[in-house]
């Protein structure tokens, strides 16, 4: 991933401050979240909680109330903190902080429970840049996953390096059969890949493609349809899709990896890899074999 500069992570809190982020499974997964380093904090003792929403201003957090943090809490004039503990790519060990905070109430969970409890806090200080920059890629790809679904970004040896892309070869699953291919483009939204196989018989089929990602290491499978094919010059056993994505089998972390890259054109002032590619500039085509 890039290396979120000190301005940008300025322009960060500047721009979503207030901005609230859900942590749900998809979002713990892509942010590196260690659930169980995270606790509140009061007058020395600490509570292991599970923070339901951040934003740099606020979080929203489930803690079991049971050992007396209510009481705690008055002691304390509602004052606390609260410790996360994210993984680091390129750490062995994770990073933690505390942020100050003081607690604006307590609401049950649910009736069953009723020392279960959501809690609402409001920080007392500005966070640290690290939890600034991890929230701050989170909302910026939300943003852009909507705003930029449709750039297209050509895929070629020094953009799979700059979007950590494991390889341009991969596979797609085409009704469950599965088929070689090399990614032609990718985007939000979609991709294109090259393979063997006739235009006419892929087209409105369901498919599924397997893309490799780096830093960190994980393989994402991404559901979609195929709703266009190109004819790839001087190879008629070859055929190049158009695959659009199902939103909602887009893993968070492929869609960080596209808002990274283009980040990086954006502060290059480079257009490289953002062209639109066209079916007879194909990549170096699978062998005329058929794949397995």
């Amino acid at each position: 991933m890039s290396i979120t500069t000190s301005q940008q992570i300025a322009k960060y809190y500047e721009t979503y401050q207030t901005v609230p982020v859900v942590f749900t499974k998809e979002v713990v997964g892509a942010s590196g979240l260690i659930t169980k380093q995270v606790f509140l904090k009061c007058l020395g003792e600490q509570w292991p909680c599970i923070i339901y929403s951040t934003s740099f201003t606020e979080a929203k957090i489930i803690v079991n109330t049971r050992g007396g943090l209510s009481e705690k809490a008055q002691k304390a004039n509602n004052l606390v903190s609260l410790r996360f503990g994210f993984k680091a790519a390129d750490k062995n060990d994770p990073v933690t902080f505390y942020v100050g905070a003081k607690i604006g109430g307590f609401s049950p969970y649910n009736n069953e429970n009723r020392d279960v409890n959501f809690v609402t806090l409001a920080y007392t200080q500005r966070p640290p840049e690290d939890l600034i920059d991890i929230l701050g890629q989170i909302i910026e790809t939300n943003i852009n996953s909507s705003k930029r679904r449709e750039d297209r970004i050509l895929v070629t040896p020094e953009s799979c390096r700059k979007l950590g892309l494991g390889a341009k070869e991969t596979m797609v699953y085409v009704q469950g059969v599965p088929r070689k291919c090399i990614l032609r483009d990718v985007s939000f939204s979609g991709a294109k890949v090259i393979m063997v196989g006739i235009a006419k018989f892929l087209l409105q089929k369901e498919i599924t493609i397997r893309i490799d990602l780096d830093d960190p290491r994980e393989t994402v499978t991404i559901k979609g349809t195929v709703v266009r094919s190109e004819d790839v010059e001087g190879r008629r056993d070859l055929t190049a899709i158009a695959i659009h994505y199902d939103e909602a089998t887009v893993p968070m972390s492929y869609k960080l990896h596209i808002n990274n890259y283009l980040g990086q054109q954006r502060k290059s002032g480079s257009d490289e890899g953002e062209e639109k590619p066209t079916a007879d500039e194909p990549a170096t085509p699978p062998p005329k074999k058929n794949p397995a």
